[in-house]
Formats: C-alpha cells, structure tokens, sequence
C-alpha cells in the first residue's frame, strides 16, 4: 500500500491535544471488566445508586438528584416526591412486581415506588422505548392512583426515535444525573475521607459512562476526523485492510495514534448510523412533503471505501440521488466537485447531488447541522437537512 504524501508533523501538531487527553483515560476498571456493556448490567449499577440503604452510603443523595431532574420535566401540578422509594427491578407492567419468566410481558427495568407515587424507567442506549408500551408503563405507575411519570434513562437524548407515546416521557441522560452525583461527592469531603473504596468507584463509573469511550468524547472524536481530513490523510479510513491501514498509521504517529484512529472509525460509524436512522424516521417525511417531484423512495447505506461515510437518498421520476455525506467521504467529494467549497469544515455534515450525466458530484453544500449534534441526536422538528437537501434542487 503506497504511503500518502502528507505533512506528518502539521498531523501530529494538531492531533496532539486530544491525543494527551486519551492518554490519561488508559486506565478503568469498567474498561478492564468490560462491564456496562449491556441493558442489564447498566440497570443493576444505577439501581444500586438510586436504593437508600445500599453500600454506597449515600442515603438518598442520588435518588434525589434524579427525581430533581424528572420533576424540571413535569408541569408544576404533577411533580412527585423527592425521595422515600424502593428501589425494584425488571418489573411487569402487565400487573405484579414479579421477575419476568413468562413470554408477552413488558418489563420496566427500574420502577421506584411509594405509597403515593411512582417512577417506571426504561434504560436504554438512546431515548427509544424500544418496542415497550409507554400507555402500559403509565398505567402501572399510576396503580391506586398514584403520582407517577414515566423515564428513559439513557446514553443519548435522541428525541426524533420518541414515538407511540414515548414522546411524552421525561428523558434523563447517564451524563446529566452522575454529573450531579460528583458535584455532591467533590463537596462532601468528610464522605470521600469515609468512604474511599465507594469514591474510587464512583470516580471510574464517572470517567467510564460519562468521560470515557462508552461515552465517547464526541468534540476530540470529530476534532481528529476533521484533521485528517484537512492533512490529506482521510482516504486511510477507505482503505483495506484495516488492521495494515492502522498499523501503518501507527508507526507514523506513535503507539496512542493507534487508539485514537481506531476511535475516530467509530464515531464515523456513530454519525453515520444517526444519519440513517433520522432520514428513515424525520428527513423522508419532511422532504417528501415539500415536493411534488423527486419524493425520496428509499434510504441507503450500502457504499463501501472512501464512500462509505454517506446515506443515499434514492428518488422517484428519474430524479439524481442525493447524498448526505461527512468526515473522508465529504474531503473526497469536495476535492472532485467542479465548484468546492472553500475552506470546508469537516465537522459538519454535507449534501450532495449526484450528476446522472457525466457521473460523480454536480452540487455540494456544507450545511449547519455538526457530527456531534448528530451523534447527539437531531430534533423531529430540525429543518437544516431539509432545508439543504431541497436548496439542491434547480
């Protein structure tokens, strides 16, 4: 494989803050378990954060910063209690508390309960009831008339995947609540002082699910997609195979490079499953009904090489596909496109119509919308893709 020609040291000089910055992050001991990799594993830390009485000996601390984020959701008649429930896991909506073992029930990972109110949570990786009943999760927090609201706890808050009623339910992140939790635990020194093994815990649980690779330091991610794009070095994510392109890469840039490539590929791959999922569920929907030719048929991700970090847009009446494209594809595209764009910037997402007649790219634009607000997740109510897509058309 030929080398790329390019300025190795502009590369090192402007990868090198985000690189150090992964350099402290080496070490974690959910990263050494691989713990918090799944649903389950994830319910069992955050329930054991939110019980009163468990060995973290922080009473009620974490409970109280949760529900303070689920009531600045509810309207001022219909806040709950701040703390006083137990604490119960994978519950039965259907009726019961009991552990699931029969096929057809609906299982709400955690419910807090009282009394008088009640807190039915779904823990997911994005803000998606995933199949579950949000009518049936309300009606069981709300048994013998109780207060109650319905949760999706998750990684990231991505409101267009709300839907059949989960729109409804408030939306609390991992990053939002233990944020909280190390706000309390930085100010209590005679609890750190008490309690090291629990504050070392809480510190690695702090830098794995909100610092770390679970939750992927997004701005130092396209930061370093953006730099290889800008250096000449983005049609290495083209390449095959990857493990020589990464060795290669390595050897260049030193052993931490390695890592942080490697991260960036995911990102690419974050961005480009957000994309498809927002034009499947909100980009179709809104184009289509702004034309009366050309209505977008089919959603595509299919191309593979330096084309792969795009979503295709097949339309009907024999109209040119559009293509929403970002990071290497985008810096190839660009370089080919008889009118570039100057100055491009590689951290935002890029729309792009295919020329049916000489083949390759007719039209590019740069739009507002930036990969970390897709990695985020985009708004149903988000006009910018529309918006770019529809400023192709002549």
């Amino acid at each position: 494989m030929a080398r790329l020609p390019t300025d190795m040291n502009n590369l090192v000089t402007m990868l090198l803050p985000g690189l150090f910055r992964s350099l402290g992050e080496q070490f974690n001991i959910f990263r050494v378990m691989h713990h918090g990799t799944h649903e389950k594993q994830l319910s069992n830390i955050f329930a054991w954060l939110l019980a009163t009485d468990s060995t973290h000996k922080l009473g009620d601390v974490f409970q109280r910063a949760f529900l303070a984020r689920v009531n600045g959701q509810l309207r001022d008649d219909a806040q709950l209690p701040p703390s006083g429930y137990r604490v119960i896991q994978e519950v039965n909506t259907l009726g019961g508390e009991d552990i699931a073992g029969e096929a057809g029930m609906d299982i709400a990972d955690i419910v807090l309960s009282r009394s008088d109110a009640a807190v039915v949570i779904e823990n997911y990786g994005t803000s998606d009831g995933h199949g579950h009943d949000y009518q049936r999760y309300l009606a069981h927090g709300a048994t013998d008339g109780r207060a109650t609201a319905v949760v999706l706890l998750c990684h990231r808050h991505e409101a267009h995947l709300q839907r059949d009623g989960w729109e409804q339910a408030s939306v609390v992140t991992y990053a939002d609540v233990l944020s909280d939790l190390q706000a309390h635990v930085e100010r209590d020194g005679s609890w750190c002082r008490q309690h090291p093994d629990q504050l070392f815990f809480i510190r690695q649980m702090i830098q794995y699910f909100v610092k770390g690779p679970a939750a992927v330091d997004v701005d130092d991610q396209v930061s370093f997609i953006k730099a290889m794009c800008e250096t000449g070095e983005s049609a290495r994510y083209g390449y095959r195979p990857r493990d020589r392109v990464t060795q290669e890469f390595a050897e260049l840039v030193a052993e931490h490079a390695r890592r942080q490539f490697e991260d960036s590929r995911t990102t690419l791959a974050t961005v480009k499953d957000g994309l498809r999922r927002f034009a499947r569920s909100v980009l179709v929907e809104q184009v289509n009904g702004a034309v009366n030719k050309g209505r977008i048929e089919k959603v595509v991700t299919k191309l593979v090489g330096q084309w792969e970090w795009c979503v295709e847009l097949q339309r009907a009446d024999a109209q040119p596909v559009i293509y929403l494209e970002f990071g290497p594809t985008a810096a190839v595209k660009n370089e080919r496109v008889a009118d570039p764009i100057h100055d491009p910037d590689y951290s935002r997402v890029f729309v792009s119509l295919r020329d049916e007649e000489r083949g390759g790219t007719s039209r590019m634009v740069q739009t507002e919308v930036r990969l970390a607000e897709v990695i985020g997740g985009l708004s149903r109510e988000d006009g910018r893709l529309r918006d770019a897509v529809l400023s192709l058309e002549v």
